[in-house]
């Protein structure tokens, strides 16, 4: 499978462009003094779908061939990519089917159905719902779409980091959540071409580290099923394509607790008024973890999305 380049991730742009207005890039003061760096947050909560991924759903169906536009597409999500995929679907009159695990963020699956997207719910954790969705897909003429192994999601997500860049050229850290790695992968590959000298860091969650392991060993990983709250970064092994650009492109991977997770959800609720999913609160969690490291230097920490569901809130908040 092709590498998407910095020359796809450019030429996504004014089609992403064309549904979803730059996001805000941000330097909190209040966070800045905390972490004791010019901390900036890019907020890709403030999409349509309040995360980052719509972008690569609009790119991808964008560029769908005609008669696979009447066909369809399937994936497996457990929300973010879902609802990447069917806002896309809706703007471009497109079939969308969704299987998701059994027990999910209802939020997310609510915010999938108001989209139009048909759900399937099945397994205990992505990972089993993706076989499912896998089984489903063979001789039915969808397109399926891998929320990580598709050059057009990463060359489109991408797009956040040419954003980042034209208004601040010259971080030194850009610290992004990773589930499967589109987003990370799409910085990396951005930062290559604009700053090779930015470090781009990867952050999982602790009781989810299969891409992290798999990373430092040069080889894919499998873990157990996930043990975290963050289900933007519950996965429990690596995709090929992803894997081999994070290989190549990020500099470091950094594990975080479910406990530093919500305290970087209420630091980021008391301080900007924004709410941050799990994997959204990644950046904050490890900017806070990594503050020696980071004392001084300009900073970027994607808050990927936005989608935290209420009962978590309510425990973090409590």
């Amino acid at each position: 499978m092709e590498w998407p380049t910095y020359e796809d991730v450019a030429a996504a742009a004014p089609v992403v462009h064309r549904y979803v207005r730059p996001t805000p890039l941000y330097e909190w003061a209040a966070l800045s003094q905390l972490i004791g760096c010019r901390f900036f947050l890019k907020h890709e909560n403030h999409t349509p779908t309040t995360a980052f991924k719509v972008r690569g759903g609009i790119y991808l169906v964008s560029r769908l061939p005609a008669d696979q536009k009447q066909r369809g597409v399937i994936a497996c999500t457990t929300g973010n990519h879902g609802q990447s995929l069917a806002y896309a679907c809706r703007l471009f009159g497109v079939r969308c089917v969704l299987v998701v695990p059994a027990v999910n963020n209802p939020d997310k699956i609510a915010a999938m159905k108001s989209l139009g997207a048909e759900l399937i719910a099945y397994g205990a954790d992505y990972d089993e719902a993706r076989a499912h969705c896998e089984m489903l897909w063979q001789g039915q003429g969808l397109r399926y779409v891998h929320s990580a192994n598709e050059p057009d999601l990463i060359a489109g997500v991408g797009t956040y980091a040419l954003e980042i860049f034209d208004e601040l050229p010259e971080p030194d850290v850009i610290l992004v959540p990773v589930g499967l790695g589109s987003g990370i992968c799409g910085v990396a590959i951005t930062a290559a071409a604009r700053r090779p000298e930015t470090r781009v860091i990867g952050l999982q969650a602790e009781g989810a580290p299969a891409v992290t392991l798999s990373w430092r060993e040069g080889k894919k990983i499998e873990t157990e099923t996930p043990r975290t709250f963050a289900e933007g970064m519950a996965t429990r092994m690596p995709a090929d394509l992803t894997l081999d650009i994070m290989r190549r492109h990020v500099h470091d991977m950094v594990l975080v607790s479910d406990d530093e997770l919500r305290e970087a959800v209420r630091i980021l609720l008391r301080i900007t008024h924004n709410l941050a999913e799990g994997a959204g609160a990644a950046s904050t969690a490890a900017a806070l973890k990594l503050r020696e490291q980071l004392a001084g230097k300009t900073v970027v920490g994607v808050l990927s999305g936005g989608n935290l569901d209420l009962r978590e809130l309510a425990r973090i908040v409590g």
